[in-house]
């Protein structure tokens, strides 16, 4: 085996270990020395491929963003057909899918987007736009298609649709949960 991929192979497992804490701890609670502890890999390993817990983290939040976002983009593509209000509803109930089969990115989400470590925030916002980007050309191809009642602009259309997505959070760190598709059918019913 060459060097490189013995390198590649130390890295793809230090991976692997850090997505299995950080999808099961919360940040705070996730240490290097715990990594290499509880996974069998020497210090001197870890910290010849990552220099600090951060890195190993918003490399977790980097893939769990990906691999939602792909998932998100699958969902729009095969809703397509559906009616407009079908789209909007399976668009926001696509994360608490994504998130059913995926637990361990589900708690790494909510590390990186719930309970943002401060001083990674504007990392984070970095790594969080694609999804954005993606979440806002989908909500302005239905909102274009969408038979709006006379008083309503489609801006002010598209910025509620957009509020939605930021409640969750917000209503996560209270102390009521409901899930996104709670918020909509509250929203849409109203």
């Amino acid at each position: 085996m060459k060097q490189q991929e013995r390198q590649e192979g130390s890295r793809q497992k230090i991976f692997r270990a850090a997505m299995e804490e950080f999808g099961q701890n919360n940040y705070d609670k996730v240490s290097m020395e715990n990594i290499c502890t509880k996974h069998h890999i020497s210090k001197g390993m870890m910290y010849h491929h990552y220099s600090n817990k951060d890195d190993l983290f918003l490399l977790c939040v980097e893939d769990t963003f990906r691999l939602l976002q792909d998932y998100v983009e699958q969902g729009i593509k095969s809703s397509e057909s559906a009616a407009y209000t079908e789209r909007i509803q399976c668009f926001f109930e696509m994360r608490e899918y994504f998130f059913q089969q995926h637990s361990m990115q589900k708690c790494i989400f909510e590390n990186a987007i719930v309970h943002t470590p401060k001083h990674l925030e504007k990392e984070i916002q970095k790594l969080h736009q694609p999804i954005e980007k993606m979440n806002k050309c989908f909500l302005e191809i239905v909102v274009e298609r969408m038979p709006l009642r006379p008083e309503v602009e489609k801006q002010k259309a598209m910025q509620y649709l957009e509020s939605m997505e930021y409640l969750l959070p917000m209503v996560i760190k209270s102390k009521g949960f409901m899930t996104q598709s709670d918020l909509y059918t509250m929203h849409y019913k109203c």
